[in-house]
């Protein structure tokens, strides 16, 4: 995956699935991923190692990436928006649904 598509993708799981996280890793997947910020810079802020900034993105990956494949809010939210259906209200309708 490039990483404008992994940098799509993760910020559509946490989107989803961001409640789920802890505050730290909430925290820490928004500097990555939003503020764009290096690891090292994150690394300096909290004080700790580049490394552990790293496995901590990784681990929140991880996670994001095992609550899709148990639950496939994302997979679902594709599927509809690739449906062609016209009347709006029933489109939200069916969205409320799936995501419930």
């Amino acid at each position: 995956m490039e990483r404008e598509e992994k940098l799509i993708y993760y910020n559509n799981l946490y989107d989803i699935y961001g409640a789920l996280l802890n505050e730290r890793e909430k925290e820490i997947f928004l500097l990555f991923y939003e503020e764009d910020l290096s690891l090292g810079e994150i690394a300096a802020e909290r004080g700790v190692s580049k490394s552990a900034i790293g496995n901590a993105i990784k681990t929140i990956n991880q996670k994001l990436d095992d609550y899709e494949d148990k639950l496939h809010f994302f997979e679902k939210i594709k599927l509809l928006n690739s449906l062609d259906i016209k009347n709006e209200k029933l489109r939200e309708e069916i969205k409320n649904i799936t995501l419930k």
